[in-house]
């Protein structure tokens, strides 16, 4: 069974018919004949327009499916630098931890040395005070 829209379509077309072969044969129009090739001009248009919007609701669904593929892509690129961030953070934490002990042994080395120049003086001190 045919729905309503599709019914009155046909019989729209029909009367358009009738109507062109009214001018074909120089016949005087009527204002519903007038009015029949009206509405028969904007359900043409109305039928562009329907396929230009199904054209572009196609090309919309194509385009968001690109920017779905973009975004995954993007996603995937931010895990990357995120896992990359954690290792290089690792990495720096543990270079500034040998630093820290680097550091550590260098204040122990400097503390030797200050005890060994403190002997070293008194030693002087010692062998010049004795005869």
């Amino acid at each position: 069974m045919a729905d309503a829209s599709s019914v009155a379509y046909d019989a729209l077309k029909t009367a358009v018919e009738h109507v062109l072969g009214k001018i074909r044969e120089g016949k005087k129009l009527s204002t519903e004949d007038i009015l029949i090739l009206y509405l028969g001009t904007i359900v043409g248009d109305l039928k562009e327009i329907r396929t230009d919007i199904a054209r572009l609701d196609h090309r919309i669904g194509e385009t968001n499916k690109r920017i779905d593929e973009v975004n995954k892509r993007i996603d995937q690129t931010n895990q990357r630098i995120d896992e990359i961030v954690k290792t290089l953070s690792a990495r720096i934490d543990e270079t500034n931890k040998r630093i820290d002990d680097l550091a550590k042994r260098i204040d122990a080395v400097q503390a030797t040395l200050l005890e060994i120049q403190k002997l070293l003086l008194e030693f002087v001190k010692t062998r010049q005070s004795a005869p």
